[in-house]
């Protein structure tokens, strides 16, 4: 771990007992982390703007059809699916709200389901539950490899449920998947950066979807 922190903030374990020094070191890091960001967001956007609007229009259908929306991730990426479902439960102004659903948030479930089957199936077997065709599965991971995800993607396109993974790196094995409708791949290797675009994917396909609502015909939320 001190070896990663080190690679991380190299000044913070400098021998330097000058504070000027550092502090114009951290500066010049922080500098850089948010030119890598804000080029790793626009290059995202270019890539994969018009796509992420194909995706909102598909899942505001879905929404207008009385669907549901799942979202699940693993550590920070639970965190982030959490945000996403907070999202279109309390969008604020005169949005309106949409049902959504954090997979992660119930430790009974997930406790039990890790502890009397195993933690591959904690996504998969509340998707079986709940899930229906009209319904959205949004799957979040850095390294795109998390055996869970892969078997809840499985299970969401089996029922016939929208599907969309955000991934980093080169999208791991969540790249090989047939069962992903739509699959967002942030291409970094840091997992900080990773995180960081993605929360700027899962906002735009928010805002666009929640826009989208207010035309779909029918809707009545």
């Amino acid at each position: 771990m001190s070896d990663a922190m080190e690679s991380l903030y190299p000044f913070l374990y400098s021998d330097t007992g000058d504070l000027s020094a550092v502090l114009d070191q951290v500066r010049a890091s922080t500098v850089a982390k948010v030119a890598e960001i804000g080029e790793l967001r626009r290059a995202v956007g270019a890539r994969d703007g018009e796509r992420i609007a194909e995706c909102a229009a598909q899942a505001a259908a879905r929404f207008g059809a009385g669907g549901r929306l799942f979202a699940f991730g693993n550590g920070g990426s639970a965190t982030d699916a959490q945000q996403l479902v907070t999202l279109f439960l309390n969008p604020g102004g005169r949005a309106p709200a949409l049902p959504a659903f954090g997979l992660a948030n119930d430790t009974s479930v997930v406790t039990a389901l890790c502890n009397d089957v195993g933690v591959e199936v904690v996504f998969a077997r509340q998707l079986a539950a709940f899930g229906g065709r009209n319904d959205i599965a949004v799957g979040l991971s850095t390294s795109g490899n998390s055996a869970n995800l892969l078997r809840a993607f499985d299970e969401a396109s089996r029922r016939g449920m929208l599907t969309i993974g955000l991934a980093g790196y080169d999208g791991g094995a969540m790249a090989e998947l047939d069962s992903i409708d739509y699959l967002f791949v942030v291409p970094s290797s840091s997992v900080h950066r990773i995180q960081e675009a993605q929360t700027t994917i899962y906002q735009v396909l928010w805002e666009l979807t929640v826009q989208e609502v207010a035309h779909v015909p029918g809707h009545t939320r």
